[in-house]
């Protein structure tokens, strides 16, 4: 689970990619480039992503039909959706990606500064998201854990208030409490 968080980006245009890739240089941030909408859902289906940068405007499927898509899809809808345009600043295109899940919308030219900002911050809350999913296992672990100890401490005392009765049920106890202590 200590992987790097990657960042999915979606352009029809390969040299958007790599401009985009050039501004995410120096992030703790694997990008991960892809062509179209389609692409881009089957990409979600192998990887899990802190973010997504997606092209609003887009051949065939647009980015507001693949933000769709993504945010019915249970292990997808939680992803940040960041949008990217080189339309005009037109307040429709912007409702409509905040309609479909998006958490920004950015036109070009874009400030490359506040770009990696907000990348930087899903990538944080990705890697903290993370940190505590590992917690979360560890002390589901140790509750277990803890469990199988109660267990075997009541098993062992019932063996033991029994043992004015019967003289092996000391051994038994002892046998239980070392079974438990060892995790076998």
């Amino acid at each position: 689970m200590t992987d790097m968080a990657r960042a999915l980006l979606v352009d029809d245009r390969r040299e958007n990619l790599l401009a985009l890739e050039a501004i995410l240089q120096g992030i703790a941030v694997h990008p991960v480039a892809v062509e179209s909408g389609e692409a881009a859902l089957k990409q979600l289906m192998m990887d899990d992503f802190a973010v997504i940068l997606l092209d609003a405007q887009m051949p065939d499927m647009d980015g507001f039909e693949t933000a769709a898509h993504i945010k019915r899809r249970e292990r997808t809808r939680h992803v940040p959706i960041i949008f990217l345009t080189a339309a005009d600043r037109d307040s429709h295109l912007a409702v409509r990606g905040y309609s479909v899940g998006a958490v920004d919308y950015l036109t070009k030219p874009l400030d490359p500064w506040v770009l990696r900002a907000k990348v930087s911050v899903f990538v944080d809350l990705w890697s903290k998201n993370r940190q505590l999913q590992m917690q979360a296992e560890t002390v589901r672990e140790r509750e277990s854990q803890w469990a199988a100890l109660t267990d075997a401490v009541d098993e062992s005392l019932t063996a033991l208030r029994d043992a004015h009765t019967n003289p092996e049920a000391i051994t038994r106890a002892v046998r239980i409490l070392e079974k438990a202590r060892w995790g076998s």
